[in-house]
């Protein structure tokens, strides 16, 4: 995925360094070339052995350490960087980028680079929301610099807030994000549905799905990746959603039809959410108690999003989701007709490795012409890159 890609990852000096062994280790599995620079202070909380262990690279450290190369060495790494990742970094880095101080190896290769560079602050809460900072930060990304906000929890001094490195695989995420981008979609506004919808019982219980929002997060990444401004409207899954993507939350069935509703003029609209289809005909006030006997509950129809979508739909490319368990392809026919669909991805959830939960998926992709392309198990990621291949096709074919 990041073969010939050459990634230089800058460490400095907070206790976050110990997971920049980890981001390292997950680059170089990528097939990513890292070459690290480690601030002093940084070298106080990891060695440098661990990250030349990992990378095979000689780790520098120094401006005057002995040169290995008879290149200038920060001009060299700066030359060579695809993208330049310094994870953690502090306040202290952070300052001086800002105010073009270069008085180590890590701040003069970073002034010296014309690579993408990656930033992911790490510090104490109260550091990281003073204001110097933060006025830092705001030029920085105004001057182009990309960041990676940090998350909020326990930090190592003991305080609660915002300041925790984000996730070694989210970082990753990003590089490769970054990396790997492409322009096939700019200009394109992709509407992506995710998830299950939870529809209330009482304030104890709700009915839902199974869904899990992973497919839909796989291609709302996707679409982002190929340069697609994307929302991705979604309900609850826990997932954390993809980086450059505008992201909605929702709970109910009808919470999702107003959002998407509102944005019903996207360029190409992707319903991949398992929409509750029915709803309690009223909530309880109370937790509804045990009684003897059974117990019925009204329902009532939730609207149907795609439906609406298809009754006003114009130019767009409309496409939905059939999880099915029998008739399969005959199912996913009628949908297309009925909602006026371009396509329908349909799968049999009944399959060992398709479905909802899992990582992987078995579907066959349906035109309203009646082309039917089936596709092998694969992991969902990859369902988003075969799924958002066909849609170039379909909008070249417009």
């Amino acid at each position: 995925m990041l073969k010939g890609k050459n990634i230089v990852l800058g460490v400095t000096g907070g206790i976050a360094a110990y997971k920049a062994g980890d981001i390292a280790s997950r680059i170089v599995k990528l097939n990513g070339n890292v070459k690290v620079i480690m601030t002093e202070n940084a070298t106080k909380f990891v060695q440098p052995l661990t990250f030349q262990s990992i990378t095979n690279n000689y780790v520098v450290k120094n401006m005057f350490d002995e040169p290995r190369t008879w290149d200038v060495e920060h001009i060299s790494l700066a030359k060579e960087a695809d993208l330049f990742l310094v994870a953690p970094a502090t306040a202290n880095f952070i300052g001086k980028i800002a105010n073009g101080i270069a008085d180590d190896m890590l701040t003069t290769t970073v002034m010296a680079t014309k690579a993408k560079v990656l930033i992911a602050p790490a510090m104490n809460t109260n550091m990281y929301l003073n204001p110097i900072v933060q006025e830092n930060i705001a030029k920085l990304k105004r001057l182009g610099y990309m960041f990676l906000d940090p998350k909020s929890g326990r930090l190592a001094c003991g305080d609660v807030g915002v300041g925790k490195l984000e996730d070694p695989d989210l970082i990753v995420e990003k590089v490769v994000f970054e990396m790997t981008k492409t322009k096939e979609l700019e200009g394109k506004k992709i509407l992506v549905t995710a998830g299950p919808t939870r529809e209330a019982l009482d304030p104890v219980r709700y009915l839902t799905n199974h869904s899990s929002g992973k497919m839909g997060y796989a291609i709302a990444y996707e679409a982002s990746r190929r340069g697609a401004e994307v929302v991705l409207v979604s309900g609850p899954t826990g997932i954390k959603p993809p980086a450059n993507v505008e992201f909605v939350q929702i709970e109910t069935a009808q919470d999702m039809y107003e959002k998407v509703m509102e944005r019903s003029n996207s360029d190409i609209i992707i319903k991949a959410a398992a929409v509750a289809d029915y709803r309690p005909a009223q909530k309880a006030e109370n937790k509804i108690k045990k009684m003897p006997g059974d117990i019925v509950i009204p329902m009532e129809r939730n609207k149907d999003i795609l439906f609406e979508l298809g009754k006003i739909k114009s130019n767009q490319i409309l496409i939905g989701f059939a999880a099915e368990t029998n008739d399969v392809i005959e199912n996913a026919k009628a949908k297309i007709l009925k909602k006026n669909l371009d396509m329908i991805v349909s799968n049999n959830v009944k399959l060992e490795g398709a479905g909802f939960k899992g990582s992987t998926n078995i579907v066959s992709f349906i035109k309203k012409d009646g082309e039917i392309r089936d596709l092998q198990l694969m992991t969902k990621e990859n369902v988003a890159k075969e799924l958002l291949d066909e849609i170039i096709l379909m909008l070249k074919e417009c």
